[in-house]
């Protein structure tokens, strides 16, 4: 096909919400606002964290920005986001469905009429954009903006926002990859190139550690978004009641879970009376266990995951932590006090009597608590970078934990998340507030702007805070300054470093600095070493520019001392240029480098590759040594055929998976030489582009890549990963 220049394997994708929300609901769904009316100070900490309240004190809203959604739609009908109204001059005035409502990411999209959102991801997203004033008392960043909403399909969705116009893309869809190369990622950048910032969730797979950036966000250009913890933490509870043995109501507040069909009076039971168990239905209860679908029933957490403990019965009502049930109509969470005291007056032998409202007949409650653990830190959750290229990924970061934010109305109106879902919109917000004061939306100047007047905050792992700053592949530029952003006359080009591996070592690298100031500033600079091996060279320069001027610094990496570390280990050391003006300006440049080679860096170890009982699932239990499967003829029924799995656990990126199928005796005449086997191809699936470091497993029917099936016969597989800054051989 000499016309196609390109292509892609299809991948299915996730919303990057790393905790499920916390409802509230319809009961609050009442009453009308005027979307241009005089807002009330600003006072909700993820704006005061990123200096939002000052540019809204200066009314500044965004105002005549459009700002395309790309997720699960957006809920219209909500009084904050239009009270019903679609279409030019509305808060949502433009957008399609270009999959509908069934569509699952495996079934074909069926476009509909409008992109109502029925999940409710999309419609948190954009009341963080554009939220107006409502009972919960706060709003979102850039009230001032339209909203595009247009639904999966990403890239066709990015098309479609880039011809309705957008002056802003954002989404906060991803999954892990780390390849600029991505279909995606290449969507996004020329996009961006032709003049439309976009934003993307960086992820929340900080759990995997570096090099696990998501694939739009790993697009060239693409403000990647990490997620901070805020100041504040909301609670969402509602109003209800119980009785013991029929007696008076006694009032008690609960949190909503996920499932959230209450609406009930029912006897409790709890599945211990030891408040003090510390593993409350972990494994399946009892026989003597009542009917559990008569009671609602109280689960003590810990011990393991809480869908362990859904899975342990079959209940229709919990009370419980939120999170994501399966067999449950409705679950949610009460203090210890509370549990502690119904569990006591039910070993007493009272009856306790549950009356949990619907959310129309109850009444919320918010409250707030100071984070004092993690608040201002950048999330433990929040995905690392670089790409595999090393390009500098995520470009800032914005609070994304624990954010009030809209809901569909259906669903129970308001909600909180967390997640870089919530980071993202946010900083697409900032963009809209920053536009409106600069007059410009040149993306690489928009990421220049807020990456360079960012906060580096101190590395937190979720439990302590350390000296050190976190690692610029976990924040980047840091935690954005809406203000700061807006305003500065001195600038900085470009957004960051990157020295690269030992192998491209970049020695010295240049940024500019120019003052658009009507004054001269001397700018001194400085850096600042991030938790890592080694840090920059300090000269301790100082520079005058006079208004109007830019100049050129030169930047040099020290390479470490010899034999302080095994390049084999793969290193990454980062830390910050700070650059402080005499106009009060302060600025910083995010930089980063390896040590060691990612060319040369093992990408398959010879022990990461193994045959496995496709039965088994995602245990992947290795079979011994000489196991014999066998694969039912092409057109026989599978039924009970234990069919084989391959599985490859990839230590680092890898742009090419190859698993070649190997007569054991060759002389076949349809195969063809690889290094040191002869192949008939591959299974059908396979080759694997654009790997993410981590684990596949791909089951064999005797299907190969060609559409046919192996002749009979024995065969084994030779895996191959090609290294990173390789090309595949050509055949």
């Amino acid at each position: 096909m000499s016309a196609v220049k390109q292509m892609w394997p299809v991948r299915i994708l996730s919303a990057n919400t790393a905790t499920k929300a916390q409802v509230v609901g319809e009961s609050l769904k009442n009453g009308i606002f005027m979307r241009d009316g005089t807002l009330p100070k600003d006072t909700f900490a993820p704006h005061v964290m990123t200096q939002v309240d000052r540019l809204r004190a200066k009314g500044i809203t965004g105002k005549g920005v459009k700002i395309a959604v790309i997720d699960s739609g957006i809920d219209w009908t909500h009084p904050a986001l239009g009270n019903g109204c679609f279409g030019k001059g509305c808060l949502v005035s433009f957008g399609t469905d270009l999959v509908g409502d069934d569509f699952t990411g495996h079934n074909k999209p069926i476009p509909g009429n409008k992109p109502l959102d029925c999940a409710g991801h999309g419609t948190h997203v954009a009341g963080i954009i554009a939220a107006q004033p409502n009972p919960l008392g706060f709003t979102g960043a850039a009230t001032g903006v339209s909203l595009d909403s247009a639904n999966d399909v990403l890239i066709a969705a990015f098309n479609k926002a880039f011809e309705d116009g957008a002056n802003i893309i954002t989404t906060s869809y991803g999954g892990a990859q780390g390849w600029s190369e991505d279909p995606w990622a290449v969507t996004a950048s020329r996009i961006i190139q032709a003049g439309v910032p976009v934003t993307i969730a960086a992820g929340n797979d900080g759990n995997n550690g570096l090099f696990f950036a998501d694939g739009g966000a790993s697009g060239k250009g693409v403000t990647a978004v990490a997620r901070y913890n805020t100041i504040e933490t909301p609670l969402l509870s509602y109003h209800s009641s119980y009785n013991i043995d029929g007696g008076r109501m006694i009032d008690f507040l609960y949190t909503p879970g996920d499932e959230v069909t209450w609406g009930v009076s029912m006897p409790l039971y709890a599945t211990s009376l030891d408040y003090h168990v510390g593993d409350d239905a972990c494994q399946p209860l009892p026989a003597s266990t009542p009917d559990l679908s008569k009671y609602i029933d109280l689960v003590r957490r810990g011990g393991c995951g809480i869908d362990d403990k859904l899975t342990s019965f079959v209940a229709q009502r919990v009370l419980m932590t939120p999170d994501d049930p399966t067999v449950v109509k409705a679950t949610g969470m009460v203090s210890p006090e509370i549990g502690i005291a119904w569990v006591n007056l039910l070993k007493a032998g009272r009856k306790v009597t549950i009356n949990v409202a619907s959310f129309a007949q109850s009444k919320p409650f918010l409250s707030s608590s100071l984070n004092n653990i993690t608040g201002g830190a950048v999330s433990p959750s929040s995905s690392w970078g670089p790409t595999w290229k090393m390009d500098f990924k995520p470009q800032i970061g914005a609070p994304g934990g624990s954010i009030l934010s809209t809901w569909p109305v259906a669903k129970g109106s308001y909600a909180v998340n967390s997640g870089t879902s919530m980071s993202c919109p946010l900083a697409a917000a900032i963009i809209a507030l920053v536009f409106e004061v600069r007059g410009t939306l040149d993306p690489e100047l928009m990421t220049s702007l807020l990456s360079s007047t960012a906060k580096p905050s101190r590395f937190n792992d979720g439990n302590n805070t350390f000296a050190e700053l976190a690692p610029a592949p976990q924040q980047g530029g840091g935690l954005v300054q809406a203000y700061d952003a807006a305003y500065t006359t001195s600038l900085l080009s470009p957004s960051s470093l990157s020295f690269n591996d030992t192998d491209h070592l970049a020695t010295n690298l240049n940024f500019t600095i120019t003052n658009k100031g009507s004054r001269a500033v001397t700018y001194k600079l400085d850096q600042i070493p991030s938790i890592t091996m080694y840090t920059l060279g300090q000269d301790g320069n100082s520079i005058t520019l006079p208004a109007g001027h830019s100049t050129v610094v030169g930047v040099t990496a020290n390479k470490p001392a010899a034999g302080a570390i095994n390049p084999k280990h793969l290193a990454l050391w980062s830390g910050y240029v700070t650059i402080n003006g005499t106009d009060g300006s302060h600025l910083s440049m995010p930089y980063q480098g390896l040590t060691g080679s990612l060319r040369k860096a093992t990408v398959l170890e010879r022990d990461q590759a193994w045959l496995f009982p496709s039965e088994v699932g995602l245990s992947f239990t290795r079979s011994p040594d000489g196991l014999t499967f066998v694969v039912p003829k092409p057109g026989t029924p599978n039924g009970s055929a234990n069919l084989p799995a391959i599985y490859v656990n990839l230590a680092l990126g890898s742009s090419t998976l190859r698993v070649d199928v190997v007569p054991v005796q060759n002389g076949t005449s349809a195969a063809h030489s690889t290094a040191n086997a002869t192949s008939i191809g591959e299974p059908f699936g396979l080759p694997s582009q654009l790997n993410e470091r981590g684990w596949t497993a791909v089951p064999w029917n005797g299907k190969l890549e060609s559409g046919k099936y192996a002749p009979e016969g024995q065969y084994r597989f030779v895996a191959r990963a090609l290294k990173l800054f390789r090309d595949e051989p050509k055949p």
